[in-house]
């Protein structure tokens, strides 16, 4: 299925901006089963300097610098991405989630070494008594590591509530839990913290969900924005070719032909679709918009 995905982001400010240097995380990954075709981003005003990176985590970023006094910016991303469907592990099969979490502390390969960094407190993510023993009920000694997180995802979607009114891009993963409600980058975030707990490497994935406007269609939580989701690692040995899984808390499934992934990082704050600082400016109002639709593939 080919994907053509249209992401705006406007800022609009009560006061000049004389100067804004910012970093965006736009660009879909290129993974085993997924390819992008085609991506540009296209600011308005145009930037005086602009440049692309390949970031500590592999994500494609683009930063640039607007020098010209504005009190309007717009931030208009274009992809066509290739995605093919893929079969997720059999999570019976998977090993023993206290073996991986012993295999990962002792395991010097490449793969071993950079899935670990993801077993620690992160600026977003803290890991606390609480998310911990909620996990834990799913994990008993021996489970196999992804049936038990795909237990633990469908626990999350059952008992917390998909609520955009009461948390912000800032609210403590600890809050999120108290409240038993969120939007899909808490729970992801909350998601990761319990896994963590248990130490377990688990990173956070930035994307897209594919639109849908039909009623005979999934209703799939998070579409029309950008969607957040998360990926626990199981192992060299474990059937996934990379060793990590996704898992979408949001709506109690693991992430298939429907979902773009965009960006990995340790949390939101590494990955933030477009984030950056200004000078002057005042209060300011932001307005995203997302599509993501089938095309025609081309191939």
């Amino acid at each position: 299925m080919r994907y053509r995905i249209t992401h705006q982001t406007e800022y609009t400010y009560a006061m000049p901006v004389s100067v804004g240097h910012n970093q965006v995380f736009l660009r879909p990954r290129d993974l085993p089963h997924q390819h992008c075709v085609e991506h540009a981003v296209n600011v308005e005003p145009a930037p005086g300097i602009s440049n692309l990176r390949t970031d500590f985590f592999g994500n494609q970023t683009m930063l640039f610098t607007v020098q010209e006094p504005h009190t309007r910016m717009l931030v208009t991303s274009i992809s066509e991405v290739d995605v093919t469907p893929r079969q997720p592990p059999p999570p019976g099969i998977s090993p023993p989630w206290n073996r991986v979490r012993e295999a990962v502390r002792k395991d010097n390969s490449p793969a071993g070494l950079a899935a670990l960094q993801f077993a620690f407190n992160s600026p977003q993510v803290a890991m606390f008594p609480e998310a911990t023993e909620y996990a834990r009920q799913s994990f008993p000694e021996g489970r196999p590591i992804l049936e038990a997180t795909l237990d633990l995802t469908h626990r999350i979607f059952k008992d917390f509530k998909y609520d955009p009114t009461t948390t912000t891009i800032s609210t403590p993963v600890q809050q999120v839990f108290s409240q038993r409600s969120g939007v899909c980058q808490d729970f992801a975030h909350l998601q990761i913290a319990m896994l963590r707990g248990l130490g377990l490497p688990a990173r956070y994935v930035s994307g897209y969900l594919r639109t849908f406007h039909n009623e005979d269609d999934p209703k799939l939580i998070g579409a029309d924005a950008s969607h957040a989701w998360l990926a626990v690692y199981a192992g060299s040995g474990d059937p996934a070719a990379d060793g990590w899984t996704d898992f979408d808390p949001t709506n109690d499934l693991v992430p298939g032909e429907h979902h773009i992934a965009v960006a990995y990082g340790r949390d939101y704050a590494d990955v933030s679709p477009v984030k950056g600082v200004i000078i002057g400016g005042g209060d300011q109002t932001i307005k995203v918009r997302v599509c993501v639709k089938p095309v025609e593939s081309q191939g």
